[in-house]
């Protein structure tokens, strides 16, 4: 098979009239000479009408080449009664072309709407953190409400992890003593956070 010309590069001998429907009869039995011949006929206007689509250069010499690929692996489908050679290739091209063009544009798609969900999980955490930092100052204000030894149980309990027995010993308080302030403080905690069980 003869090396393929560069899109845009012609035979300069067109005195010849060639019969499409013929070489593409050849081509759909696996003539190579015949396809070269197609390449050579059709590769100028498949370029044309992918480049007008598509618009850039070398996008479009990659569709072209796939458009030629296609007509090479689909020369068995062509029917002459259908419409001409020329027509069919340039509806493949066109087709081809609308493809990459829409493939393009839900890449663009998909990576500004990944930026924008970026975008909105920062916004969120900033929410997050201010929720949190209210959530916290709501806390200290109901901690400041509670008895001294009830502040003192809770925050060595919920803030350091001891168990009662070891805030009893750290606050040198008998466990039931220590039980109950806890008790006591927990329930003025919720009532003050505003919590329903």
């Amino acid at each position: 098979m003869n090396q393929p010309l560069p899109f845009g590069v012609g035979h300069s001998d067109r005195s010849a009239p060639i019969d499409l429907a013929e070489i593409m009869d050849k081509v759909a039995h696996g003539d190579k000479q015949a396809f070269s011949a197609l390449y050579d006929a059709l590769a100028p206007l498949v370029f044309g009408i992918v480049v007008k689509v598509v618009r850039d250069r070398s996008q479009s010499e990659e569709v072209a080449q796939e458009v030629m690929i296609d007509l090479w692996r689909q020369a068995a489908r062509y029917r002459p009664e259908a419409g001409a050679v020329t027509a069919w290739a340039a509806t493949i091209a066109h087709r081809r072309a609308v493809d990459r063009v829409r493939s393009a544009q839900a890449a663009a798609d998909r990576e500004q709407a990944q930026a924008a969900r970026e975008h909105t999980t920062a916004f969120d955490e900033v929410s997050e953190q201010v929720e949190t930092r209210l959530e916290s100052e709501q806390v200290r204000r109901c901690l400041s409400g509670l008895t001294e030894l009830q502040r003192q149980a809770v925050t060595l309990a919920y803030y350091r992890g001891l168990t009662y027995r070891e805030v009893a010993e750290a606050l040198r308080a008998p466990l039931p003593t220590i039980k109950t302030r806890m008790r006591d403080g927990l329930i003025r905690l919720r009532d003050c956070m505003g919590v329903t069980t």
